[in-house]
């Protein structure tokens, strides 16, 4: 199996790359996990994974100026059916529009929006740092198994704004509850950072090895 961690300038890959090699010894997988920011390595990807650190609008600029590295993308993606994983501002990018410094058009393949985080208890901080549970709100071959009180680490200012609600997996509450995790068929993208969150990081990643949509 070869899975490809998309390198499009936004940092944080040799993490998930390293935790995604972590994360097939769990499996009984053949697993070669490659960094590429080259479109043709997406025609032969069997599972891709898009992270992200930054502004919404610099990374999709990013992604943009990688020659034909979006169309690959989206062919691999929606005409192809190819397992996705997007974290933190990698699911992010899933979304059809993001308002962080300006409104910036996304992937378009969720309807929703990415703005900034506004917590009912205006005590609590902003950019939202540290552990928190998960809240499932509906079943997901990539997140069984996990404790009821699964924690994962989290770093970020900005969250998706759901369209429908159908399109969310789970929330985690930050002064309400915030987007954790959305899919649908083969997409998936989780806010938190799975390479950050230890074992309950690396479970969810090595489902995600063994998810067939």
């Amino acid at each position: 199996m070869k899975i490809l961690v998309i390198d499009y300038g936004s940092g944080n890959l040799r993490s998930a790359a390293k935790s995604l090699e972590a994360a097939a010894k769990l499996t009984d997988k053949n697993v070669s996990v490659l960094v590429s920011d080259k479109a043709s390595d997406l025609s032969d990807a069997d599972k891709i994974v898009l992270p992200g650190q930054g502004a919404y609008g610099d990374c999709m600029r990013g992604l943009r100026g990688v020659d034909g590295l979006l169309e690959a993308l989206n062919s691999a993606v929606l005409d192809k059916g190819v397992p996705f994983l997007g974290i933190c501002v990698g699911m992010q990018l899933m979304a059809a529009r993001g308002i962080e410094h300006g409104d910036h058009k996304g992937l378009g393949w969720f309807p929703g929006l990415v703005s900034g985080l506004d917590p009912v208890i205006k005590t609590l901080k902003i950019p939202h740092m540290g552990w928190n549970n998960l809240t499932m709100v509906r079943t997901h071959p990539v997140f069984e198994g996990l404790p009821r009180d699964a924690h994962v680490y989290f770093v970020h200012s900005f969250a998706y704004q759901p369209d429908q609600a159908d399109e969310v997996i789970a929330n985690v509450d930050y002064g309400g509850p915030v987007t954790a995790a959305i899919g649908n068929g083969n997409l998936l993208g989780v806010q938190f950072h799975p390479d950050k969150s230890q074992a309950i990081g690396l479970k969810i990643l090595a489902n995600f090895i063994n998810w067939h949509p």
